[in-house]
């Protein structure tokens, strides 16, 4: 393990060096200690990784390949509540770049996985509203059947606001009710603000109903 040292001191020193050797670094250091079984260290420097991408280098994709590595290796660690932070990370940037079957099956990995933790089953019902957002904008009706599943699945979801809204939102889509979709929205967010991820799938909603402006006033 000697030689891992001096790999690491190289890694963190960044100042006056390209993005793309840090991340190569990086990732060779990774490979160099996953056979030792350091695993919590190697997805540590794959998230320092997934961060360069996100932030410095703007891909996506790779940053999503990292975050996912990072998750199976703290799975391998039974790490899982470091390696459903990963996954949530995945599940934002896979909407965001739609691809949406990825992103409803961690949302509901997740929220599988929080929904009997008593100190975690509160955030489940916002892992399954994720879900159903996703669902939402492939096909209203995929949207139906996941709600009921997620209902049945986690019954304190059916109480939850979000679970509310999206009923809300189903009503006013079928109804091709733009203005009765907006309203929801805005009593919603009036309690329970709303970031730019949730804003931005609801617009991709929204953009749906015939004769929509697409935005949320």
């Amino acid at each position: 393990m000697h030689f891992a040292k001096p790999h690491v001191s190289t890694c963190n020193c960044r100042t006056n060096t390209t993005v793309p050797p840090a991340s190569l670094m990086q990732e060779m250091l990774s490979r160099s200690l996953t056979p030792m079984g350091r695993f919590t260290i190697a997805a540590k420097h794959h998230i320092n990784i997934a961060e360069i991408y996100e932030s410095e280098l703007v891909d996506i994709e790779k940053a999503i390949a990292h975050y996912e590595q990072a998750a199976d290796y703290y799975k391998g660690e039974e790490s899982n509540s470091s390696a459903n932070k990963c996954l949530l990370k995945v599940g934002a940037y896979c909407a965001q770049i739609e691809q949406y079957q990825r992103a409803i099956e961690i949302y509901e990995q997740v929220g599988a996985n929080t929904m009997d933790n008593t100190l975690l089953k509160y955030s489940a019902k916002e892992y399954f509203f994720k879900a159903s957002l996703c669902h939402f904008i492939v096909d209203e009706l995929n949207a139906k059947i996941a709600i009921e599943k997620y209902e049945e699945m986690f019954p304190a979801f059916s109480d939850s606001r979000e679970c509310k809204l999206l009923k809300k939102l189903l009503e006013a889509h079928e109804e091709q009710n733009s203005e009765a979709f907006t309203e929801a929205i805005k009593d919603f967010d009036s309690i329970s603000r709303l970031d730019q991820w949730h804003t931005t799938l609801l617009l991709r909603i929204k953009k749906t109903i015939q004769g929509d402006e697409g935005d949320l006033k």
